[in-house]
């Protein structure tokens, strides 16, 4: 991806970024928009939960370098409604135009079950988050980025993505669609940008939680991941088009 001529540089030299990172109140999501706050980068960010998007705010501008209370944007989403996410996309071209990178992190897990234990509507809940949401979110900001055919998107995928675990069919469903779906969609966009599907690793949140119990406490945390993920996201280049990743 090149970038603008003129671009000014955030914290270690890299130009500033305007990043949109769905799921961003909490887990991954969160850990990676602070950390990207930090380095002077530019954060829009949305989530379902207004109460835990209120709390962010401040926080945001708290690490922000240099400080500024109105540099980054924070809605209140749902992904998975593309009533929700047109309004958005809306709103973000208003307020701060094209993002750079795109990361869809929002997403959710169905507690530990077999397959045909897994009631209906949670089955449902899992895919309209982790799929659907990923692609209405394409859906309305591909387009956008297309215009100046740069941009870098980012889907968070996972080692169930690329394996099967029992007990989680659903989740392993969806991630296994996220990284068909970055690769079909790396095929069509323009050069100058790329889609990639990233596999997080194994961190102690509260889906691994919902997962592994206690012993989940056993893996890094959000923000001990957060700096070396962000440093792989802000080095993504149009090479990296369809690549299926892990940090």
């Amino acid at each position: 991806m090149t970038l603008p001529p003129m671009a000014t540089t955030a914290a270690g030299g890299v130009a500033k970024r305007t990043v949109l990172i769905t799921g961003v109140s909490r887990g991954l999501g969160k850990a990676l928009a602070l950390e990207l706050a930090k380095r002077g980068h530019c954060i829009i960010g949305c989530a379902r939960s207004q109460d835990k998007l209120s709390s962010l705010q401040p926080e945001l501008a708290s690490v922000t370098n240099p400080p500024s209370e109105n540099k980054h944007l924070l809605f209140n989403v749902d992904v998975s409604l593309n009533s929700s996410v047109e309004e958005f996309a809306r709103a973000v071209m208003e307020k701060k135009g094209v993002p750079d990178i795109i990361v869809n992190s929002a997403g959710t897990i169905n507690r530990n079950n077999k397959l045909w234990e897994v009631p209906a509507e949670e089955f449902d809940s899992v895919i309209d988050t982790n799929l659907k949401g990923t692609a209405i979110v394409l859906r309305h900001f591909i387009p956008l980025m297309l215009e100046k055919k740069q941009g870098v998107i980012i889907n968070m995928s996972s080692g169930w993505g690329r394996s099967g675990a029992a007990q989680v069919a659903p989740y392993c469903a969806s991630k296994w669609a996220i990284e068909g779906l970055t690769g079909s969609v790396a095929k069509e966009l323009p050069p100058g940008m790329a889609a990639v599907a990233l596999n997080p690793g194994v961190i102690y949140t509260d889906m691994l939680q919902s997962c592994f119990g206690n012993s989940a406490s056993l893996y890094q945390t959000p923000e001990s991941w957060a700096p070396k993920a962000a440093t792989m996201i802000l080095n993504l280049t149009m090479a990296d088009n369809g690549a299926s990743l892990s940090v």
